[in-house]
């Protein structure tokens, strides 16, 4: 049997550190600002993930680069009914941007898909 002075426990300083360390990280996670709302990064950002669908680049969550044609219609209709519903509301640099992405998505899916000859 130890004796009665022999029972503290080591606390190992390092760990204990970083377990407070941990503590203050979602509270630094939460501190986060997103950016406004925008038509122009939303579109962009759907444009991207369906460039990451077609193959184009890699998926930033498996570093690979794979070809998902049917995610990458969901996303080109997806952004065409946006730009059926927003038709009229609007700017002229909103709607082209809108336009020129279809237009380069549309022509790479049907590259791809081995519908253009």
């Amino acid at each position: 049997m130890p004796a009665s002075g022999q029972n503290q426990k080591k606390v190992d300083q390092g760990w204990k550190d970083n377990v407070e360390k941990e503590k203050l990280e979602p509270q630094e996670k939460e501190t986060f600002v997103p950016p406004e709302p925008d038509f122009k990064f939303f579109i962009t950002t759907l444009t991207l993930q369906a460039s990451i669908a077609l193959g184009h680049m890699a998926n930033p969550s498996t570093g690979k680069t794979e070809k998902d044609l049917i995610q990458a219609k969901f996303l080109i209709d997806t952004l065409s009914m946006l730009q059926e519903k927003t038709k009229g509301n609007l700017v002229k640099e909103e709607s082209d941007l809108l336009e020129n992405l279809l237009y380069e998505l549309r022509t790479s899916y049907l590259a791809i898909s081995g519908e253009v000859k």
